[in-house]
């Protein structure tokens, strides 16, 4: 099984993709169970259930998600049998379904990183204005305002987990920033990259690394809701585990280490220059770094 892992990597996900009538690409939840190495689809159901509890506290409709269907499956020599329970899983809904699966399985584990930097390109993808982003500075002047209004929840679900005074929020978010950035604190983040204290570090970052943070915020903020996490260490610990996880995932695709990337001109100008709209109220409220 590692073989065929470590030779297919992530792309095992996507060689399962099916697309219906309409185009819409889905997963059947049979397909998924053999790739998560569930040779009894009965023990997947329990899973399935769980992603499903994970949806609807999540705030979306599960029926979008998972879609019951009548599925015909191969059963040797060429036969085909019917099965009433067949699930049409978006993928949302696989990315829910791993985060749910056994966490001592490799492919679980790579299944989670896939499916999460999956669906997070996916919305990026899918938002109109992105599309219509020309060059460099348009596109951190958008990525930046999507991480302050994206702060202002993360610091809201973290409020949720018991972190609510300002100290306690400082190093909640200094957990994220060791996990993507090898251990690095706020602090260190700003000698590495030689700023000022009085300089946010995230308006000296540029497209690539504004990303990576972005994908740290929603993917954190999603975590603490979905599996109702209370404590402020259990708050801290999963902010530096999804931070790490993002550090992984860019490590994977042969990408840069944030820490080692250019420090950017400060954002601050670039609005004015650009005459764009101010970033907003959520950026007053994001975090004190």
């Amino acid at each position: 099984m590692e073989n065929k892992i470590s030779k297919k990597g992530l792309t095992v996900f996507e060689q399962i993709k099916q697309v219906d009538e309409n185009g819409n690409e889905f997963w059947s939840a049979r397909e998924l169970a053999k790739v998560l190495d569930y040779v009894e689809y009965r023990n997947f159901k329990p899973v399935i259930e769980k992603a499903k509890e994970a949806c609807k506290n999540s705030g979306y409709d599960k029926d979008n998600h998972f879609v019951d269907f009548h599925e015909m499956v191969k059963i040797g020599s060429g036969a085909e049998r019917g099965f009433n329970d067949g699930i049409k899983l978006s993928r949302y809904a696989c990315y829910l379904i791993v985060q749910s699966a056994d966490p001592s399985k490799e492919v679980v584990a790579l299944g989670q990183t896939y499916f999460a930097v999956q669906t997070r390109l996916q919305e990026i993808q899918q938002m109109d204005q992105y599309h219509q982003l020309k060059n460099e500075v348009e596109k951190r002047l958008f990525l930046r305002d999507e991480l302050a209004k994206h702060n202002s929840q993360l610091a809201a679900a973290a409020k949720q987990s018991g972190v609510i005074e300002s100290i306690d929020y400082a190093i909640f978010q200094n957990h994220g920033y060791m996990g993507l950035y090898g251990g690095l604190d706020a602090k260190g983040i700003h000698k590495k990259k030689a700023l000022k204290k009085s300089e946010q570090i995230l308006d000296h970052m540029g497209s690539t690394e504004l990303a990576a943070n972005l994908f740290r915020a929603t993917q954190t903020e999603e975590k603490l809701r979905r599996e109702n996490v209370k404590g402020i260490p259990k708050a801290n610990q999963t902010h530096f585990e999804v931070g790490k996880k993002v550090r992984q995932t860019i490590k994977d695709l042969g990408g840069t280490m944030p820490e080692n990337l250019p420090v950017a001109e400060n954002i601050k100008k670039l609005s004015k220059k650009k005459d764009s709209p101010k970033l907003g109220k959520a950026k007053k409220k994001e975090e004190r770094s």
